[in-house]
């Protein structure tokens, strides 16, 4: 929805990238989106349902108005990204990357609404995987699990005077906060041939830390 940096990255990267306007969690506006894919494409071969928004609350705190929103953008987009990215792939195949996060695999109390949407995202990964392959469409569905990531999503909630960077992986391996590069390899990987085998699995980008019991 930032038509201003889309349109500016669409132009940095040439001719063979196209931005489009798009609210998704809005069914409209992907039927919008997809209508422009297959006008300029033919078709569409990988989709990659990363819209997502980050509030804090816990189950005494959360407004139902809150949780509303954020299940509609972090769950709901991806319902209408995978329902309208299957009409599209099942007549030859393709994959669908859904981001998740390891907020879905283990308890935050401070973050209910964002957990229980990334949980929602996780579930319906499974599902999606299991109807395509039952149906013989030759769709994958996957879901990615990252813990933090260092975007301007999460840069807001830092202190102010706090260099981000001294809190990634690169300064010490028991930080938390990754770069988005270390997501989009994953991201290429599944998008990929080389994992054409690889069908409703969970890939937790966390460097290790929800295998950590203190």
């Amino acid at each position: 929805i930032d038509t201003q940096a889309g349109q500016a990255l669409a132009d940095e990267l040439g001719a063979a990238a196209r931005f489009i306007h798009h609210d998704a969690s809005s069914e409209a506006a992907w039927q919008r989106v997809m209508d422009s894919l297959v006008e300029h494409h033919g078709r569409l071969d990988i989709l990659l349902n990363n819209a997502g928004m980050l509030q804090t609350g816990t189950v005494e705190d959360t407004a139902l108005q809150d949780w509303e929103r954020i299940m509609r953008v972090n769950a709901g987009s991806v319902f209408l990204g995978c329902r309208a990215g299957i009409a599209l792939m099942k007549a030859q195949g393709g994959s669908i990357i859904n981001v998740s996060s390891v907020a879905a695999l283990a308890g935050r109390d401070d973050y209910l609404a964002y957990s229980a949407s990334k949980g929602a995202v996780a579930a319906l990964t499974r599902s999606v995987a299991a109807l395509c392959r039952r149906r013989k469409y030759r769709i994958r569905c996957n879901s990615l699990h990252p813990d933090g990531v260092l975007t301007d999503m999460t840069r807001g909630g830092f202190p102010q005077g706090i260099d981000p960077a001294r809190l990634t992986i690169d300064s010490d391996p028991m930080n938390r906060m990754c770069l988005p590069e270390d997501v989009a390899g994953s991201v290429l990987y599944l998008a990929s041939d080389e994992s054409r085998a690889v069908n409703g699995v969970e890939l937790r980008i966390d460097s290790g830390q929800l295998v950590m019991s203190i």
